[in-house]
């Protein structure tokens, strides 16, 4: 969602050659391929295949493989994204090698520095030589950890860029009648998900709002393992789902009365559509969504999520409006940094 309107923007330019490379880390094949088709995404021109394991081995991997890929094609630059696994391995290979690096989505912090995602910002954005941020606190945390200005470019969201181009070819994706109020949930973080307890709280939670409101719930991979375990069984208030491709979950989100996530991205779509967001974490990387946009956090007090969803259904649902330069055209003004980036 954010490589693709990056890539269709300097195709554009002139005089610019692109090789697109897949690491691998988000390995489920028939997710990645739909999201590549939907995205309209080119084949990637590698494929370093790392798969699964542990943050270690991922990211090590990830920079044994990765490279020779760099050597091989002597790029003038090489653009990262986000906060995952291949984002910090791909800066440290290139910083190794003297290679300039470009961080999409730079700045963001949720100072809690358990979360593996934590590291990966803050350690990406200190090699990285362009720091592409999507809001201004993004600026204010990065100045703040003395990166020098003039490496800080604030460009805008480039998730909203692909929000706003798919929005039209995802209102009619669903042949199944929804129902015309629901909720619906996302789950994968390891605070979440991966302690028996803390899931059996959720689980126990979302069973008791959907006596109100039915949950459409799509399970992450990794979640439908625990809940298995759980023996949860699924009702017809509360719908377990498999993944929904990224024009499924976006119709989703679009008609869902609420939506409750622990998902970072999911924080920023929401308010971009207008639809009441409850993150079911203590701190958010993201905090323009609850400041200006439609984003509550809730953290792990399932009483203080059952009075949310009860107030949203009462009509008393949080209103936000649409943050700075999160108008669609993030990547058009990346590309313009790039291209006026001298040769070396």
């Amino acid at each position: 969602m954010k490589a693709a309107p990056v890539i269709r923007s300097l195709s554009r330019r002139r005089e610019t050659r692109q090789v697109l490379v897949h690491t691998g880390q988000h390995y489920d094949q028939n997710m990645s391929d739909v999201f590549f088709r939907e995205l309209e995404l080119p084949e990637p021109d590698v494929n370093l295949a790392v798969g699964s394991g542990s943050h270690a081995e991922q990211t090590g991997q990830i920079m044994q493989r990765f490279e020779p890929v760099v050597l091989e094609q002597r790029p003038d630059l090489v653009m990262v994204y986000g906060d995952v696994n291949s984002t910090i391995a791909a800066a440290l290979v290139c910083a190794k090698l003297n290679i300039r690096v470009a961080h999409v989505e730079a700045g963001l912090r949720s100072f809690d520095r358990s979360m593996p995602e934590e590291i990966n910002r803050l350690l990406t954005d200190q090699i990285a030589d362009l720091l592409l941020t999507p809001s201004e606190d993004g600026d204010r945390n990065l100045l703040r950890e003395g990166v020098p200005k003039e490496r800080i470019h604030l460009v805008g969201n480039v998730m909203v860029d692909t929000l706003v181009r798919l929005l039209p070819k995802a209102t009619n994706q669903f042949s199944v009648e929804l129902p015309k109020q629901f909720g619906l949930v996302t789950l994968h973080r390891p605070s979440n998900v991966d302690d028996p307890a803390n899931l059996t709280v959720l689980l126990r939670a979302l069973s008791k709002i959907s006596q109100s409101l039915p949950i459409i719930f799509p399970v992450h991979p990794r979640t439908r393992q625990k809940i298995e375990q759980l023996e949860i069984v699924p009702t017809e208030r509360l719908r377990l789902w498999e993944p929904q491709s990224y024009l499924q979950f976006l119709a989703l989100q679009q008609r869902a009365t609420v939506v409750i996530t622990d998902s970072g991205g999911i924080q920023e779509e929401t308010t971009v559509l207008g639809t009441p967001c409850l993150t079911l974490r203590e701190t958010t990387e993201r905090p323009v969504t609850v400041e200006v946009g439609t984003n509550t956090m809730i953290g792990r007090d399932m009483d203080r999520l059952s009075g949310a969803v009860h107030a949203i259904l009462e009509g008393k649902g949080k209103k936000g409006s649409i943050p700075s330069l999160w108008d669609g055209k993030a990547a058009e003004r990346i590309a313009d940094i790039v291209q006026a980036l001298p040769c070396k």
